[in-house]
């Protein structure tokens, strides 16, 4: 194989991870290699930030939104599934600033939700229990041959 000397490529990479791992301790913002595992970790942990962040906005905005339903008398769940039934497609984001921002067009919401038709459910139907099955052995299957004591 051909010697690669890299030239000017190998510095530009390590002068664009240093860069990254600019205002970390020690080291880790001077020497390549712990700068490298310093931002590999930083990226990993952001990475998971951006899914976790969504996941806390939304349980912020359903704090929100049950304060505010329990305020007209109904619960999260029962102000959710009657905006559903009542055809309201607002998301839990809308909700929460209507919820702080307009207390009037929020108390509307929960009115029509109050108001929407409650979802049938259907009746749970028992089925009916089967005969507890034969013990094994106790009856030979049709068909089936006997076993001799022989053997």
């Amino acid at each position: 194989m051909p010697r690669v000397k890299r030239g000017t490529v190998r510095r530009a990479k390590r002068k664009k991870l240093l860069g990254l791992a600019k205002g970390y301790y020690a080291n880790k913002s001077k020497l390549y290699r712990a700068a490298k595992e310093s931002v590999d970790t930083a990226l990993k942990y952001a990475f998971v930030g951006r899914r976790n962040k969504k996941r806390d906005f939304r349980r912020l905005w359903v704090v929100r939104i049950n304060a505010a339903a329990r305020e007209h008398g109904l619960t999260y769940g029962q102000l959710i599934s009657g905006l559903k039934a009542a055809g309201v497609t607002l998301d839990r984001k809308s909700l929460s600033e209507l919820a702080i921002a307009s207390p009037a067009a929020f108390a509307t919401l929960a009115q029509q939700a109050k108001d929407a038709p409650k979802p049938v459910l259907k009746a749970a139907t028992a089925k009916p229990v089967k005969a507890a099955k034969a013990v094994r052995g106790a009856q030979a299957k049709p068909g089936a041959k006997a076993k001799s004591a022989t053997a």
